[in-house]
């Protein structure tokens, strides 16, 4: 073993310049036939430009689809106090580009005593939607629904938060 110990040689100087920041005026060329062609000054340039696309207001956040979502939210279940939207008893909604609307939806239990007139209601309401030109309902049983499937918001109002 070598116990000799690094030596360190200390310079001391009154200041240092400091290193020249990197610029893109300095970076190399793309090679010839490279994709892309010429190096943009600012890579930003082809996004900022760009014009913003067009909301599609059937998808979640478009306009149809969050007015679908508040009609769905202003029908109650008769038996509990919440939404069925915020009960889980919506699986899903879907808006063609053509703004039908198709809502799978499922009840608590197949014995509810709405079974035969909710989904009528649904479409009802989800119909008088402005911009919706028809809905269809589908109601299924499978999954079935269980408490899990309950926001936040319905678990709070029914005291299970």
């Amino acid at each position: 073993m070598n116990d000799e110990k690094p030596t360190f040689r200390v310079e001391e100087v009154d200041a240092a310049t400091p290193p020249q920041r990197a610029r893109v005026d300095d970076a190399a060329a793309p090679a010839a036939g490279a994709a892309g062609g010429e190096r943009q000054r600012d890579y930003l340039d082809g996004f900022l430009a760009e014009k913003p696309q067009g909301e599609d207001p059937g998808a979640p956040g478009g306009a149809i689809y969050e007015a679908v979502i508040d009609a769905l939210k202003e029908i109650f279940d008769p038996e509990i106090p919440v939404n069925i939207y915020d009960l889980g008893l919506i699986y899903n909604v879907e808006v063609s580009d053509e703004a039908s609307v198709n809502v799978i939806m499922t009840l608590t239990t197949p014995h509810c005593p709405v079974a035969e007139s909710m989904p009528g209601e649904v479409e009802m309401r989800v119909a008088a939607v402005p911009g919706v030109r028809d809905c269809e309902v589908a109601l299924v049983w499978d999954p079935p629904w269980d408490m899990a499937k309950m926001s936040d918001e319905a678990k709070l109002e029914l005291g299970m938060l």
